[in-house]
């Protein structure tokens, strides 16, 4: 399991960790034989509704993320379908095949409830992550991306604009909503 050091406590014990790392493995694993991954049931933690990400890289690089930044559904259910989502519906990328699943390291991230921001100030490179929306245009980035990109802050703010199809220095006007959260991020080794 990869562990940070800006690791947040979501109240998630490593045996949870693992589990939903298992889930997640095993989801994908079902869906490329063809069979309905099985309904997983948590139990205490797993079963709360938790916002979470699931991302896939292969060889360092990224091979698929997706995740409900809101809390709809139980954490293990979650993850189990960001997992099959990552991995066959990212509109970024060709859909997984049998060869890669060996190469494949998952990460979760879970998430903290959205808060919006009243200055930019607040944010905290390499502890939050960033959601930004204006008008029907949104985007987010996880925590530990301005973490691997060496981003400070303005340049976080730039991307996540970006990555919502928005001006670079959209964060600066007043109609656009900047939210931000924190993760509990691990993965397989």
């Amino acid at each position: 399991m990869v562990k940070k050091k800006d690791d947040i406590d979501m109240g998630l014990s490593d045996d949870e960790k693992q589990a939903l790392l298992r889930i997640a493995r095993a989801s994908i694993q079902a869906e490329l034989a063809g069979n309905k991954p099985q309904a997983v049931k948590g139990q205490g933690t797993l079963e709360e509704k938790r916002g979470a990400f699931v991302s896939l890289k292969k060889r360092g690089r990224l091979r698929g993320c997706i995740g409900f930044i809101e809390a709809k559904k139980p954490l293990a259910r979650t993850v189990e379908e960001m997992a099959v989502a990552a991995a066959f519906h990212d509109p970024r990328f060709e859909p997984l095949n049998k060869e890669e699943l060996e190469e494949l390291r998952l990460e979760i991230s879970v998430l903290t409830p959205l808060r919006k921001v009243a200055d930019t100030g607040e944010i905290e490179v390499g502890t939050h992550g960033l959601y930004i929306r204006k008008g029907g245009r949104a985007g987010l980035l996880l925590p530990q991306v301005a973490t691997e990109y060496g981003w400070d802050g303005d340049t976080f703010l730039k991307e996540t604009c970006r990555k919502a199809g928005l001006a670079p220095d959209a964060w600066r006007d007043p109609e656009t909503e900047i939210y931000l959260f924190s993760a509990d991020v691990f993965g397989e080794e």
